[in-house]
């Protein structure tokens, strides 16, 4: 079971879990995204300041300040980016990986590169 866990104010991370009960996989999955939890630098608009890519596995992903647009994203990387709290962000996916995990993954190694 993979989980995404953010504060909706700049803190993000991906986690996974495994159990015999899917209760307990949930739980265990959302304890390891709230360990995993990187902070993000945001502009005081709640968006990124600069174009970022990143890469995790057969996943890339790119990113870049969208002024006035709104969330543009899709699949797992819109999660990601709605639960760090970011408003006005693009984003696209370069791979053609279709694994989600691995495209949320990306996506939080993105978020930690930038630097206001």
């Amino acid at each position: 079971m993979a989980a995404v866990a953010g504060n909706h104010k700049g803190k993000v991370g991906v986690g996974l879990g495994n159990a015999k009960d899917i209760s307990d996989a949930i739980g265990k999955a959302i304890n390891d995204a709230k360990k995993n939890a990187v902070d993000i630098e945001m502009t005081d608009d709640s968006s990124i300041p600069y174009e970022v890519n990143a890469r995790y596995n057969a996943s890339e992903v790119n990113m870049h300040p969208a002024p006035g647009r709104g969330l543009v994203a899709g699949s797992s990387v819109r999660d990601v980016i709605r639960l760090a709290g970011l408003n006005d962000v693009g984003s696209k996916l370069i791979s053609r990986t279709k694994n989600k995990l691995n495209n949320a993954r990306a996506a939080v190694k993105a978020l930690e590169k930038v630097r206001v």
